[in-house]
């Protein structure tokens, strides 16, 4: 684990390397939603086919009801449990999170409210194969669900009997077996088996990334989950734990990023030593290896004050601030989630506390927040203007319609005098 540190220089090249456009995805992935469009299902079926190795057609491609149940079966109780455990905490995290309606008079004769539609229908991506994201499907079907969404429709390339055991206990039905870019431009345009949705949610390669980024022009998407990242900030504490929210999250993606930074050399240089000393535990295969060596640092800096402007600027998907740092939690306003205090693994947030993992990444958290049931409605503004009200607000609207030249505007209040 390299140790570095904190100088004007690093921070710069830190922050540099997660700019700019995976230009050959984006080249992969608008040749196939250009195919789709064209040809929908055929094509779908093409690529899925080529990439995946499935064979589909329009009587296979949903998963059966039958399936589902027998998924169930397959895995073990205690799994079960556990995905009810989660789900009873996110939902209750989720229905906190709904926008309220509310009406507010202004002023006297003016009268404005708020409405709350959920998203008619909503499209939900996730990884499959060996090991499907559960825990995302929880995470974006059950916000969905809470905020009222009727119609939600899952594509998966090959889910797991997991996968498919939680869908049916989540009462989910509509799971199609596609993935990659092909899934993507389905559901974003529709095909003749898969109906186009309002809205996109979900993570996915960087194809899959690329595809939702292409897409977005034309259908909504949640936001680009780009590869994870963790920043675990303390001065003093327990290596052990320390090293081990790290790798946690160095595992997720060969391109993770992961950064301990602190104000002491040598505690640091510990830190660096537990992490060598857990990953040698792990095989050769697991990710964290690759990213680790690739964008994995122990950062020194000079002051606590180049600490907050750096994790700031850096705004990472995962913060920790374990033991004393937890203390100091209202100088970082920038990160997807933020984990305080010894005993609040960042595993915790991917599972079970309640909160969304799906969190913005790529300096996306200086602007916005991890998903919550907010991404799944729509606010409508509505105002109502009264007799008594043209008579207060007509001079107001006339003096702006003046001064930017809309005479129409004006004209609409003054015939109303």
């Amino acid at each position: 684990m390299r140790v570095l540190r904190l100088t004007s220089a690093v921070e710069e090249r830190i922050l540099a390397q997660r700019r700019g456009r995976d230009v050959v995805a984006e080249r992969a992935a608008a040749r196939i939603i250009q195919d789709v469009q064209q040809r929908g299902d055929a094509a779908l079926f093409y690529w899925t086919k080529r990439f995946d190795g499935l064979a589909l057609h329009r009587n296979n491609i949903w998963v059966s009801r039958d399936e589902l149940r027998s998924a169930s079966r397959r895995v073990s109780a205690a799994f079960l449990d556990a995905v009810v455990h989660a789900a009873r905490n996110i939902r209750t995290v989720a229905r906190r999170q709904k926008p309220q309606e509310w009406m507010l008079e202004v002023e006297p004769g003016v009268r404005v409210s708020q409405r709350v539609h959920p998203i008619k229908t909503v499209g939900c991506y996730l990884p499959g194969g060996r090991f499907s994201l559960v825990s995302t499907l929880l995470m974006t079907a059950i916000p969905a669900e809470e905020a009222g969404v009727r119609n939600i429709v899952i594509a998966s390339p090959e889910p797991g009997d997991e996968l498919l055991a939680a869908a049916e206990k989540l009462g989910l039905r509509k799971i199609a077996r596609v993935g990659g870019a092909q899934a993507i431009a389905a559901l974003a345009y529709g095909t003749q088996s898969i109906p186009r949705v309002d809205k996109l949610f979900g993570p996915g390669n960087r194809y899959v990334t690329a595809a939702k980024r292409l897409v977005s022009a034309d259908c909504p998407i949640d936001l680009l989950a780009g590869p994870t990242e963790a920043v675990v900030f303390a001065a003093s504490g327990t290596p052990a734990f320390i090293a081990a929210d790290l790798l946690a999250q160095a595992e997720h993606d060969p391109d993770a990023v992961v950064l301990f930074v602190t104000t002491s050399l040598n505690f640091g240089r510990a830190v660096g030593a537990e992490i060598t000393r857990q990953l040698a535990q792990l095989p050769k295969s697991n990710p964290a290896w690759r990213s680790l060596a690739k964008n994995g640092a122990v950062l020194v800096a000079r002051n606590f004050e180049a600490v907050a402007r750096f994790v700031n600027r850096f705004a990472p998907e995962h913060l920790s601030l374990p033991g004393a740092a937890a203390k100091l939690a209202d100088r970082f306003d920038s990160a997807g989630s933020i984990f305080l205090g010894d005993w609040s693994a960042q595993s915790f947030g991917d599972y079970a506390t309640g909160t969304n993992h799906v969190l913005p990444t790529g300096g996306v958290a200086r602007a916005r927040g991890g998903l919550s049931t907010a991404d799944f409605v729509k606010c409508v503004s509505v105002q109502e203007v009264t007799c008594a009200g043209l008579a207060r607000l007509s001079p107001v609207v006339k003096q702006f319609a003046k001064a930017e030249g809309l005479l129409a505007h004006a004209r609409a209040i003054e015939v109303r005098e």
